[in-house]
């Protein structure tokens, strides 16, 4: 984006130039849909444009005043008590703005989308219907380490690590060979301050000096799925369940680096991972959690809630998972009752997704309730009956469930959606359920202070840095320094390490890319359907590109499809 090439005169005299800088500002805000911020901009510097405007008119002179003093004779003292002035006046103005709050069970759209299309509704198991609560992640966590010490002999001192539930997000990036975690920006650009080695930041200029700048080329970023094959040097980690891997990983790096003991991080890499998958293949997951079902699964009745509500509409619904039967057996029954397989019309576990999506080869096959495997061809999926494996090819074939009258959800943007929205056109759902901690924290004063305060500020630097003079570059300099000192807290009020699962200090991260393209819609649970009546099209905002104007009144709402009152909702 070339910058403004106005003199601070012109922007003196026409104080409508602080104005016309928010159609840039309202590119930049939040989500895609978080408009109420794009449209908070706007009130905020034309709230500022007319207090400059009184400010000035209080001087002497006037207008001829304010040419005066940005005139070559001006003297600096001059030019610094007036570039001051604009900056009080942008900040009293900024700290006397609020913003409407936004719903954290709102349903976020980025592609149009209308219930009345959607005739199926298909689903997801873990984190999707089945929501854990974080004791599962400190299981995953201990079996994990203890495989690590039982099975490949790592040092016993690792017991002494314990699972840390905020130390990492979800969607950073893991750089196999220098054992680096760290976040990553829409356009492949590290946001230096969140590169962690073990447990401990790495400063800033070794990062910039190991990889000579802080961009990662496409060729070693993570492949489609975020795996590090094929010569790709980085893992993302988009899964929820990858929250206690990046952390053992962490504690790992963290022992050895602590004991000064000379160990190859692919290995490290490869091993934690192996000990994550037992968790999982072995079922010692499972059984733990079948064993003390009310300790792991939460938010039960609301997922019964929507299939109940799904099921007296009529709508035709089905269930996709890499779990195992059993496990969504015990699960399903404690969330809806031991009935639950009469509100699908088809149930698949074990379905090797996202291979299931790609891959025509792998046959149906029927498993009895007692988890016996039948060698009969399949014909059609019968509704109460569990389907184990397949393929979608094979699923379209069997139910005629194509294109986009179906609805799918699930919680991982790669493994669940990428490939139906890409190859199959349906339509996606993505459960992200980090949104509802993020969201309270985008209400509160702090951040929409801070955030008001640094747009704006922001914006007074993009205006006034053409001004060359030594005194006017003196204080645009500190106002630059005052903007790098803010960025931190932008991240920290989220999460201290990484900072927000959406953004970078200012981009999107490469997960709400991801996200962006993958899901037409967004959620923070699946409960959020209850808001919503049949009929209802959630329509994306339309967010500005860098050379367009806001279109949207100033009064809008800036939810990007507002929650009504269904009358029809269950509680």
């Amino acid at each position: 984006m070339a910058p403004f090439s106005l003199s601070l005169s012109t922007l003196l005299k026409h104080t409508d130039c602080l104005q016309r800088a928010s159609v840039f500002f309202n590119v930049l805000q939040g989500l895609p849909h978080r408009t109420s911020r794009s449209c908070l901009w706007k009130r905020n510097f034309t709230a500022v444009s007319r207090g400059v405007g009184q400010l000035l008119s209080h001087q002497p002179g006037g207008k001829n005043y304010a040419a005066s003093v940005c005139s070559s004779s001006s003297d600096a003292r001059d030019i610094t008590e007036r570039l001051w002035s604009v900056y009080n006046e942008t900040k009293r103005q900024t700290e006397a703005t609020s913003t409407n709050s936004v719903d954290p069970d709102t349903i976020f759209a980025n592609n149009e989308m209308s219930l009345r299309d959607i005739e199926i509704y298909g689903f997801d198991y873990d984190y999707t219907l089945a929501f854990y609560s974080s004791h599962l992640h400190t299981l995953i966590f201990n079996i994990a380490r203890d495989i690590l010490i039982t099975n490949h002999r790592y040092p016993e001192g690792l017991r002494k690590y314990e699972y840390i539930p905020n130390f990492a997000v979800r969607g950073l990036h893991y750089d196999v060979q220098k054992a680096l975690l760290m976040k990553i920006d829409a356009f492949h650009y590290i946001q230096l301050g969140t590169v962690y080695r073990g447990l401990h930041p790495v400063p800033d200029e070794e990062v910039v000096a190991m990889y000579e700048g802080s961009h990662v080329p496409l060729e070693i970023m993570s492949d489609f799925y975020g795996k590090s094959s094929h010569g790709h040097a980085m893992k993302q980690f988009m899964d929820i369940f990858s929250l206690p891997e990046m952390t053992l990983l962490s504690c790992v790096n963290d022992f050895f680096m602590r004991h000064n003991i000379d160990y190859e991080p692919v290995h490290l890499y490869k091993d934690v991972k192996e000990a994550i998958r037992d968790v999982h293949v072995k079922g010692i997951m499972y059984r733990a959690v079948e064993a003390d079902i009310g300790k792991y699964i939460c938010y039960g009745e609301q997922s019964h809630a929507v299939l109940k509500k799904l099921s007296a509409h009529g709508k035709k619904m089905f269930l996709i998972t890499n779990s195992p039967f059993d496990f969504v057996d015990r699960g399903m029954s404690f969330i809806v009752g031991n009935d639950w397989r009469d509100l699908f019309d088809v149930v698949i576990v074990q379905a090797d997704k996202p291979s299931f999506f790609n891959d025509r080869r792998k046959p149906f096959r029927r498993v009895t309730d007692k988890g016996v495997l039948l060698w009969d061809r399949i014909h059609k999926l019968g509704k109460g009956q569990i389907y184990k494996q397949g393929n979608l090819y094979e699923f379209l074939r069997l139910t005629g469930w194509s294109g986009s009258k179906v609805l799918y959800f699930g919680d991982h943007i790669y493994s669940d959606l990428a490939d139906l929205t890409l190859k199959h056109g349906w339509r996606t759902g993505a459960i992200i359920p980090e949104l509802r901690k993020e969201i309270k924290i985008m209400n509160t004063q702090e951040y929409v202070h801070m955030m008001n305060w640094l747009q704006s500020l922001s914006g007074l630097i993009e205006q006034m840095q053409v001004h060359r003079d030594p005194a006017s570059q003196a204080v645009v300099e500190e106002w630059y320094r005052e903007r790098e000192a803010m960025k931190p807290q932008t991240k920290d009020i989220f999460n201290a390490q990484f900072g927000s699962l959406f953004r970078t200090y200012h981009n999107p991260t490469y997960f709400s890319r991801r996200l962006s393209r993958f899901a037409d819609i967004y959620m923070a649970s699946i409960s959020c359907l209850l808001n919503y009546d049949f009929q209802h099209t959630f329509f994306p905002r339309r967010t500005p590109l860098q050379h367009e104007a806001p279109f949207w009144p100033e009064n809008s709402s800036g939810v990007s499809s507002p929650a009504p009152q269904d009358q029809s909702r269950i509680v």
